[in-house]
């Protein structure tokens, strides 16, 4: 099922892309971005915000006429999208506009960003099929670079093997005890070269952390021995802050010789914006520049969870025993056509009661990977004729659909939303087209705020956590606003 991207806005300065100026140029960016799934762009707006990169995530490229009225000053912009969870011929309806609008800025660098635990595969966001569609956007691209570890997430590429921590532990992804058993895209591979290699016949090289090692001279020699084999892909190793501070100058001068399209997690920003303070490009320390009311403890919030995650379900299990009120969703009446609506209004009904005696509402689909829910779903996918890949579409739409008419009803000035599918589809019922950072919960979690149609919404307190993203206490702490 084709999803269509291009969500009209009203007339309050926010956009789609059909609305971009061909000519658009949004001079002084640093860097652009595309993230491929919702609550993996937040990580790249984290990244660059808390290191003094400004930078505004929107769902659509944004014209030059509200860059200039409500943005102008940012350093770098984010297009949030859902390539993640589609097939190739699906990503490429989706990319090659976006890829065509990031090319028209005249920014730095324009960045593809993937998972840290490089979530893909041939037949469901293909990463391979994404460098491809890149690579033809950016014609005068001799490499592409590509980088997955991030140090402050817990990600570590090891002589291409690449590793990632739960729990106080860093697992080998085949061996990694979520990533390994992921219900949509299961890693039976850590070589990531060797992953990749299955989605596309680009040539690759790999830059070690023996090759990371030394002065910018020798850095640079051991990255010309790399070239001269005319890879299609180079994979920089990351282990340590140093390593990821020499693969940000060497990106940010592969960059400049014209490579300006790079893949990889937002390790990416990590590195480069350790080479821009290194060098005084940036300086580290600055805030964004709107700020929203209502700081610390919310006096009001709504969580929804489309997420099946062992550390949502850990998250979840901990608010309940903290305070929240559970409210578990049918999910086959929710995602049933003839149903659909009479199984939200219930959900809504319950989450008003809790909301009226002063609690807070937690409304989810599922406990973990196990729970029956899923297979439930699964079964009605198959007999309505669609596939696996649409649950986060369906449920993303009825979850943003009762976070709407919760706060259409109420004065909500926080929302948690759990899942990287449903995150955007949630985002797209409320009309928001723009976040910003306002602070930092948990790595690859902030609270944000909100750009949106209705004044209702714009202003809203916003944390999108994916999968695998903050401690036990997380829920808790987007409460507190800690």
């Amino acid at each position: 099922m084709e999803h269509n991207r291009h969500h009209e806005h009203g007339q309050d300065g926010s956009c789609g892309s059909q609305e971009m100026n061909s000519g658009s140029r949004a001079d002084g960016l640093l860097l652009a971005y595309y993230g491929d799934d919702f609550t993996g762009s937040t990580d790249v707006m984290e990244a660059l915000t808390w290191n003094g990169v400004r930078t505004v995530l929107f769902l659509e490229p944004p014209t030059e006429e509200l860059l200039a009225s409500r943005f102008a000053g940012i350093q770098a912009l984010g297009i949030a999208g859902i390539s993640r969870s589609l097939p190739p011929d699906e990503m490429e309806r989706e990319l090659v506009p976006v890829f065509a609008a990031l090319a028209r800025f005249n920014s730095k660098i324009v960045h593809y960003k993937v998972c840290s635990t490089f979530d893909s595969s041939p037949t469901i966001g293909s990463i391979g099929r994404a460098m491809e569609i890149g690579a033809a956007a950016f014609d005068d691209q001799s490499v592409v670079p590509l980088l997955v570890g991030a140090p402050s997430l817990q990600r570590y590429t090891v002589f291409g093997q690449h590793f990632a921590a739960v729990g106080g532990m860093a697992y080998r992804l085949d061996r990694h005890p979520t990533m390994s058993s992921h219900p949509m895209t299961p890693m039976d591979e850590a070589d990531l070269l060797r992953h990749l290699a299955r989605q596309t016949n680009r040539s690759s090289a790999l830059l070690n952390i023996l090759d990371l090692e030394g002065d910018s001279k020798r850095l640079r020699e051991r990255l010309q021995l790399r070239l001269a084999e005319q890879p299609g892909v180079l994979l920089f190793d990351v282990l340590d802050q140093p390593r990821l501070q020499a693969a940000g100058q060497l990106i940010w001068e592969l960059a400049e010789q014209g490579n300006r399209f790079v893949v990889g997690s937002s390790g990416i920003e990590y590195a480069l914006a350790a080479h821009w303070q290194q060098q005084g490009i940036v300086k580290h320390g600055k805030q964004p520049q709107r700020q929203a009311s209502g700081g610390g403890r919310a006096s009001a919030m709504l969580a929804v969870s489309g997420s099946c995650s062992p550390v949502t379900e850990a998250q979840i299990r901990y608010a309940l025993d903290h305070g929240f009120t559970g409210i578990q969703a049918n999910v086959p009446r929710l995602l049933h056509p003839d149903t659909a609506a009479a199984e939200r209004g219930a959900l809504l009904a319950r989450a008003e009661s809790v909301a009226a005696e002063g609690g807070i509402p937690l409304v989810y689909t599922a406990l973990g990977s196990a729970d029956e829910q899923i297979g439930l779903a699964r079964q009605q996918l198959e007999q309505a004729g669609l596939s696996a890949s649409d649950t986060g579409r369906l449920i993303g739409q009825q979850l943003g659909r009762l976070a709407r008419e919760f706060a259409e009803r109420h004065s909500l000035p926080r929302l948690l939303v759990a899942g990287g599918d449903t995150s955007g589809y949630v985002m797209r019922e409320l009309g928001i087209y723009a976040l910003e950072a306002l602070q930092p919960l948990a790595p690859g979690g902030p609270l944000c705020v909100c750009y949106a149609e209705s004044p209702q919404f714009d202003g809203l307190q916003l944390v999108l956590k994916g999968g695998q993203v903050g401690q036990e206490d997380f829920f808790l702490r987007v409460l507190q606003g800690q």
